[in-house]
């Protein structure tokens, strides 16, 4: 068993006061068993940096060693990877140089016979040494049964501290020992690891820090801004559902999603509300990989009207495309834009992002996309190359019920130059440009989608790199222009497109899907794979007092598209057409009353037998109750 993230975090905040002599070269010299009275040669620098890549050293990312001991600056995490040879050099020969018979410029030391005495006068809070063990035995592996005392056993004996160095330099566990072995320490099953330890001391980023890339989108909150006042949005690892009624935000969400993801608007900038303060417009957000990051907050300029961009990300986001309800596309790519931003002015690289209308995906937009008309052409002149089977395979898992999408044969139109690509019909071959709208937008999105992933994979592989193992896919209305039969599919096979795109990787690319959606058939389409662990249903909805909210519903399997419809999600009275709605609820109405008007049965009755139809399920209900008052059917 190993100390738990929260132990080692406490026993650092109570090592926070002393001298880093005490937890650095003191132990060196102690386990370097350096002798009293006399001198022998020994190589302080660099035992000292060995000692600190050992211990000190918790992110292996970085050069720079975490600074547990911070009796002057509390702000200050970090010391530079020359710290052994400049910093504690220093301290050990200004601050503690009677402690020692050294002479100036040698590698020759020893303890000077009183040395425990001159480190007694230096400390102005004696070591904890019980915390100064947790640190130091952090990654060790202790046995079930472990108790204080054994640790600190384990930590006077592999330091040689004698019993004078134990009684006037630490200071132990109160009263000792009656009561050490009773002193609790928490324990985990495995190592922490520093991403948790981190979250738990909050330490700045050491300088030398480079972002964590490939992140997806773990929270959004939007103060001040769009239809709500405040919206906290932490969407599931792997599909997030928003429903709502229009107008209430499902897509100012989406936008901003993109924005915190990549810096850039896809459409106008979000501008604050009327009544919002003069500091309250915010949006704050955490991209996240492997490791948590802290979120980023980021509040609007109102002297430029602006949302300035981060100056550092924790974490660069991963492979994002977002499908907007306008039919145009966004695409961000880490790598593709760190290979242009290199090459570009800062006023320029701030502006940067890639949006394409529908003409532009189609048909191509200068050098940043041929368009789908060409590369579809280009990829089947090639079958062997990866782009046109994965584009296979993604329509193919895309398609509706009654028929595959399966190119044919490119064609030539009249009054065309080029040749445009066909999908097979049961009736024949049909060029694209004269499908129905339903096909152009999913074709549009299965190509985006496997452009974007084979531009990622040129550009890393340019750069040298592993392709990045998350893709998040932003669809704003997802039924747009599909057949309810296709509704009923198309979101469950987006889920396995990181399935078809991972052929020639390691490990299958993880999909973050955002979809904003109206239709009940989209949100019963994932009932039989809804995973609460990491999957989420969100809603927006209006109260009573005008403010929209945002609330995470818990999913139901309702078994039927009627009973989607009249769930919170999309909140009909009834399943049915607005007059039979009204003749029902008139019906309820007067089943309700003590003593109903028969005239109003009958009228009532009349409504419902003009609306209804002769299997509704109210019939039965309302018969009983009909003939009670004196109205037979």
């Amino acid at each position: 068993m190993f100390f738990s993230a929260t132990q080692i975090a406490e026993s650092v905040k109570r090592l926070e006061p002393i001298n880093p002599f005490f937890g650095i070269t003191y132990l060196v010299f102690k386990k370097g068993n350096l002798p009293v009275g006399t001198r022998t040669p020994f190589q302080i620098d660099a035992e000292n940096r060995k000692f600190l890549e050992k211990y000190y050293r918790p992110d292996g990312r970085s050069n720079w060693f975490y600074r547990v001991f911070r009796p002057s600056d509390k702000n200050k995490h970090w010391n530079k990877p020359d710290y052994a040879a400049k910093g504690l050099q220093s301290v050990n020969t200004r601050t503690f140089g009677d402690a020692f018979l050294h002479e100036r410029d040698s590698n020759i030391w020893g303890w000077n016979p009183g040395y425990v005495g001159i480190l007694e006068k230096e400390l102005k809070t004696k070591v904890p040494m019980l915390d100064l063990a947790v640190w130091l035995y952090r990654e060790r592996d202790w046995p079930e049964g472990t108790t204080a005392q054994d640790i600190i056993k384990t930590f006077k004996d592999e330091f040689s501290i004698s019993d004078d160095e134990e009684r006037r330099l630490f200071d132990l566990p109160a009263p000792f020992p009656s009561l050490l072995e009773e002193e609790k320490l928490d324990f985990q099953p495995e190592k922490v690891t520093w991403q948790e330890l981190r979250e738990k001391l909050d330490p700045n980023p050491p300088p030398d820090f480079k972002p964590e890339e490939g992140g997806i989108l773990r929270s959004l909150t939007i103060q001040g801004v769009g239809p709500a006042r405040t919206i906290i949005f932490e969407p599931a690892e792997r599909l997030s559902l928003i429903t709502g009624d229009n107008g209430l935000g499902k897509t100012f969400l989406l936008e901003c999603a993109w924005w915190a993801l990549t810096g850039n608007w896809a459409g106008p900038a979000a501008y604050p509300r009327g009544d919002s303060k003069i500091d309250e417009p915010k949006i704050s957000f955490q991209i996240a990989g492997e490791e948590r990051s802290k979120p980023i907050a980021i509040a609007f300029h109102r002297e430029t009207n602006s949302w300035p961009l981060p100056k550092k990300r924790p974490t660069i986001p991963g492979l994002t495309v977002y499908a907007r309800v306008d039919g145009s596309f966004a695409v961000w790519d880490p790598m593709m834009n760190r290979h242009l931003l290199d090459s570009l002015s800062q006023k320029t690289r701030e502006s940067l992002y890639f949006v394409f209308t529908r003409e532009e995906v189609w048909k191509g937009s200068d050098d940043k996309i041929n368009g789908l008309l060409r590369d579809w052409v280009s990829w089947q002149a090639q079958p062997e190359k990866h782009p046109f089977r994965i584009f296979q395979r993604v329509l193919h898992r895309l398609s509706p019920p009654d028929f595959k999408l399966e190119p044919g044969e490119p064609v030539r139109l009249p009054g065309t130059t080029v040749e445009i690509p066909t999908l097979k019909h049961p009736y024949g071959e049909v060029p694209i440009v004269f499908e129905s709208a339903g096909v152009r937008r999913i074709i549009t999105l299965a190509y985006l989608i496997v452009w974007a992933w084979n531009e990622h994979k040129v550009y890393s592989g340019l750069a040298r790199k592993e392709p990045q193992s998350n893709l998040v896919i932003l669809v704003d209305e997802m039924e747009a222009h599909l057949h309810p039969q296709w509704q009923r599919v198309v979101l469950p096979a987006l889920l396995d497109v990181g399935a078809e795109l991972s052929e020639d990787l390691e490990n299958e690319l993880r999909v973050q899907l955002i979809v904003a959606t109206h239709s009940p058939l989209v949100t019963a389409s994932v009932e039989p794979l809804f995973d609460s662990e990491k999957d989420k249903l969100f809603h927006l909805e209006m109260e009573l007092s005008g403010n929209v909210k945002l609330e995470e519903l818990r999913f139901l399997v309702y078994g039927s598209f009627d009973s989607w419809l009249t769930s919170k999600v999309f909140g009909l009275p009834q399943a049915k057409n607005p007059l039979a709605e009204d003749a029902i609820q008139r019906a309820i109405a007067l089943q309700r009353e003590e003593k109903p008007d028969p005239e109003e049965v009958r009228k009532v009755s009349d409504d419902l037998q003009e609306y209804l139809s002769a299997e509704d399920t109210f019939w039965p209900r309302w018969l009983y109750f009909a003939e009670q008052h004196g109205v037979r059917l």
